[in-house]
């Protein structure tokens, strides 16, 4: 299985709490990120360590649909989160450090692909990293604009 590194950072004019709970609720990725159509809660209770989530990328139909589940939450400073579909496998970490009053966002995934998608392998490690910042822009963009 070939595995990708993507890591990177992002520094958001917003307090670090702010940005934690936008991002520890995966409900609220379709408004920032638009190659997400939509996400929803699967667990009872508030999002916390344990809580699963599902997420459905456009383009993706049934078999694109991602589960996700926090494995650690230790607000406002780290989410370690697993995140599986028919196509792929993501294991990785978001940190969230504050900074004069703003987040500094970093991001560190282990990326595979599954399946028949595997072929595409080498390709995940080209453009994975793109992928992944445009996401964690987007996101800042929505914060800095005042998207709620």
């Amino acid at each position: 299985h070939v595995m990708a590194h993507i890591s990177g950072e992002v520094t958001i004019d917003a307090l670090v709490e702010e940005v934690f709970d936008l991002v520890a609720d995966e409900r609220t990725e379709p408004r920032y990120n638009p190659r997400i159509a939509s996400a929803e809660k699967l667990s009872d209770g508030p999002v916390g360590e344990g809580t699963r989530f599902t997420a459905q990328p456009k383009g993706m139909g049934a078999r694109g649909q991602m589960s996700i589940e926090i494995s650690q939450y230790d607000r406002p400073r780290r989410l370690h989160n697993i995140v599986r579909s028919s196509y792929m496998h993501v294991d990785g970490t978001l940190t969230f450090t504050p900074v004069d009053g703003r987040t500094l966002l970093r991001w560190d995934w282990n990326m595979r692909l599954v399946g028949p998608m595997r072929v595409l392998s080498p390709g995940l490690a080209l453009l994975g990293p793109r992928w992944e910042r445009r996401n964690w822009v987007g996101l800042k963009r929505f914060v800095e604009s005042g998207g709620r």
